[in-house]
């Protein structure tokens, strides 16, 4: 018998799906049904995004559509940034918890079925939380790195490799409420994606702020590459993928086994943001177009058929016609298979708030129609040009004789790829060949 039903709505990024699954996890194992369904519920959790300004809209409209059906517990990144500030402007919401509730969610879940008063979080800056040095850290009670059985429903699943961030780009607020990054131990890994395979996942894809990252803080900077080869050989698991890798900290050594390794996915998700010079530095990030195309050639150069999605930010305070200009160059030239496209917003608490050069909204807007244009141009001509090619696919569904899923160079968020005449099992991986393409998705023939 269960304690009782509560749903779990999730919002965002991948990041907040592993956070999900820790909450499911804990939840299931103190007696509760956890399900996505609204209906019927006797609590619904709200795990919300606050990336940008449309995310946050996006987490307040779902928490006020929620608390029409029972009492909502805002939980994930919006309550951890904003705690009892957004506690009192959303009094539709029965208990506002940050990160560290999360150990203690079900007591969270009693106290508001039983009427309680649930004090919302406080916010502070997490990357004073931890030792200044990377190696003077612990993951020992750093929030979303517990070790939890986990329910497999899918041949996909999102595990968490890190948590936090050490960079200080200009635009961005995650580091001040993720905190300071912190690397899971990789016995941790190995150990969840042996447990997840034994459950049926055929496919894990790594989760962190800046997967580059990892091992820093553990004495090793190249620990990635030794895990991602440990993972590839795991029974049961056919293809790893890293999510959000830094252009300015890849090295040939991890290239190449991204690359190349046996169980793991040629794919690279690059965090380009931009591609002029200039605003980059403004950004504090690193490189541009000539750094950015020669690490693609690299890539391309050991796997020519290796996948690549980026996320660019346009209307940054101090953009130029010119510097918009080399970012449609950059586009253009680098062929890649997926990119989405951000307009810049002011996020509080961020260095760029208080730059010189803001772009008025309307500019903005005008500025990301135009290169989402380009991008979508840029995409298609992509796919195109994979016809011919042999691809891998994990199939995600089948519907009416039409087989669909991903191949290794498509990510969770990318294009698919449509086998039309195939009948085979969700979660099996099926072979063809790439004969057509759908826009950006691509038709493929056994």
């Amino acid at each position: 018998m269960t304690r009782g039903r509560l749903a779990l709505t999730t919002l965002g990024c991948s990041r907040n799906d592993v956070d999900s699954d820790e909450l499911r996890a804990r939840l299931t194992a103190d007696g509760w049904e956890v399900t996505d369904d609204e209906s019927g519920a006797d609590a619904i959790l709200v795990n919300t995004c606050a990336f940008v300004a449309s995310a946050k809209k996006d987490s307040i409209d779902t928490v006020l559509s929620a608390a029409d059906h029972a009492p909502v517990i805002v939980t994930g990144c919006m309550a951890e940034r904003y705690g009892r500030d957004l506690a009192a402007e959303l009094p539709e919401a029965a208990a506002v918890v940050g990160f560290d509730a999360y150990t203690s969610i079900s007591s969270v879940v009693d106290q508001v079925l039983r009427g309680d008063a649930v004090p919302s979080h406080v916010p502070r800056d997490r990357r004073l939380l931890l030792p200044l040095s990377p190696v003077e850290r612990s993951v020992d009670g750093v929030p979303g790195t517990a070790g939890l059985a986990r329910t497999v429903t899918d041949a996909f699943v999102a595990v968490k490799l890190a948590s936090g961030c050490d960079r200080r780009c200009t635009f961005c607020a995650i580091p001040s409420f993720r905190g300071a990054f912190t690397s899971r131990r990789p016995s941790d890994v190995l150990h969840e994606v042996q447990q997840v395979a034994q459950q049926g996942a055929r496919e894990v894809l790594l989760v962190s702020e800046n997967s580059t990252s990892y091992g820093k803080d553990l004495g090793d900077l190249r620990l990635l590459e030794t895990l991602l080869t440990e993972l590839g050989a795991v029974p049961g698991i056919e293809r790893v993928r890293v999510s959000y890798l830094q252009p300015a900290e890849m090295r040939p050594s991890l290239e190449q086994v991204i690359a190349n390794t046996p169980g793991v996915a040629p794919y690279f998700d690059l965090s380009f943001q931009h591609a002029a010079p200039g605003l980059l530095r403004s950004m504090k990030r690193f490189g541009g177009i000539d750094d950015f195309l020669a690490l693609l050639g690299r890539i391309r150069e050991l796997a020519p058929t290796a996948g690549v999605r980026s996320n660019v930010i346009v209307g940054f305070p101090g953009e130029t016609e010119s510097d918009l200009d080399i970012l449609a160059d950059f586009i253009t030239e680098g062929r890649l298979d997926a990119i989405g496209v951000f307009g810049y917003s002011d996020e509080d608490g961020t260095a760029a708030v208080d730059l010189p050069g803001h772009v008025s909204e309307h500019e903005i807007a005008e500025r990301v129609h135009h290169i989402s244009a380009l991008v979508d141009e840029c995409v298609v001509q992509r796919a195109e040009d994979r016809i011919g090619e042999h691809v891998r696919m994990l199939v995600e569904s089948v519907d009416d004789g039409v087989t669909v899923g991903r191949a290794d160079h498509q990510g969770p968020e990318d294009a698919r790829t449509v086998f039309p005449d195939l009948h085979a099992p969700v979660g099996s991986f099926v072979h063809g060949s790439v004969i057509a393409t759908d826009g950006p998705d691509l038709v493929a023939r056994s």
